[in-house]
């Protein structure tokens, strides 16, 4: 008897969770985003690079900026494929060119591409409308993943709306945005732990923004950390990020918190042992109920440990040998 793939028998008509790295670093130059693809390289494809419009380019040559993504995209180092960019915002005046150049030069190896700083739900929908129209134009037969920055009290205010958005892969919280457009009435020492998590409106901010991800299918992605040189507190930021308000998915700014992020957002070994024993003995019953250690399994705790599985891969972890063999071979 053929053994049915958990993909194939857990999410039969519906639209599959995205499985994508706990960390998305960020690269403004060609410098860093080169840097950033030898990383890639030395500690394996545990990691998202995105690579800058927004902020990398200098006043008056976003064209070229954008050009030089498109060329490092399409060379040998990026070995991965595992690089996205981040855009122009929708009220400047160069957004369109960035999805031209972008989408025409790399729409095949670009892993998402990320909207900045929407005040409302249709700046987004209308430039991913527009990235569509592109792709089309340009015979690019794929959905390109949108990455959607929710970082104004407009964006918040609509964040269900635009978490239903088409090619929707992660919502982003911008943490910088968000507290400066609170005009002083969010302290600095919020910008950094432990106020980011225990500040009210900002804790009132972050779940509101994971809710509307996970209920709709959708990553929700946690801000960068600040300190750049103390790599316990990336680990700490991105543990209580994950553990506390539900992020699956973490910025890094500086090449050594990106093992720090993975670190911490890592499935817990015994629950990948389990998973893999549950999982096996699900697969052999025909995925129908089983006992595994006196308690009773069903499709419900297959998808939940199928998707700690699937994040141990994604992060690196030694998954059992038969399950290795069994579902990802």
């Amino acid at each position: 008897m053929a053994l049915t793939h958990p993909n194939e028998a857990l999410f039969i008509g519906e639209k599959p969770f995205p499985m994508i790295p706990v960390c998305e670093h960020f690269a403004g130059s060609e410098k860093l985003i080169t840097k950033a693809l030898g990383l890639q390289e030395t500690l394996g494809p545990i990691f998202n690079i995105t690579c800058d419009c927004e902020d990398g380019a200098a006043a008056g040559q976003e064209q070229e900026h954008a050009e030089m993504i498109v060329r490092i995209l399409n060379s040998e180092a990026n070995q991965f494929k595992m690089a996205g960019s981040r855009i122009h915002d929708y009220t400047h005046p160069h957004w369109k060119k960035d999805v031209d150049i972008l989408v025409a030069g790399a729409g095949n190896v670009l892993s998402y591409i990320t909207i900045p700083k929407s005040t409302n739900a249709e700046q987004p929908k209308e430039m991913i409308a527009y990235i569509q129209k592109v792709a089309k134009e340009n015979n690019i037969n794929r959905e390109i993943p949108i990455h959607v920055l929710i970082e104004t009290h407009g964006a918040l205010a609509e964040v269900q709306n635009i978490a239903k958005l088409p090619w929707l892969q992660v919502l982003d919280f911008g943490l910088m945005d968000f507290v400066s457009g609170h005009h002083g009435a969010i302290p600095a020492s919020a910008m950094r732990s432990p106020g980011q998590f225990d500040h009210k409106l900002l804790a009132r901010a972050k779940s509101e923004v994971v809710a509307a991800a996970i209920a709709n299918g959708v990553v929700p992605a946690h801000n960068v950390t600040l300190d750049l040189k103390n790599t316990e507190t990336t680990f700490s930021d991105a543990k209580r990020a994950r553990n506390e308000f539900g992020f699956m998915r973490m910025w890094s700014i500086y090449p050594t918190q990106i093992t720090a992020i993975v670190d911490a957002m890592k499935p817990n070994f015994n629950e990948i042992q389990d998973g893999a024993e549950i999982l096996i003995l699900a697969q052999d019953a025909d995925w129908g109920p089983i006992q595994f250690k006196g308690e009773l399994h069903d499709r419900a705790t297959y998808r939940y440990f199928w998707e700690i599985l699937q994040a141990a891969k994604q992060t690196g972890q030694d998954i059992p040998k038969e399950a290795d063999q069994r579902f990802f071979s």
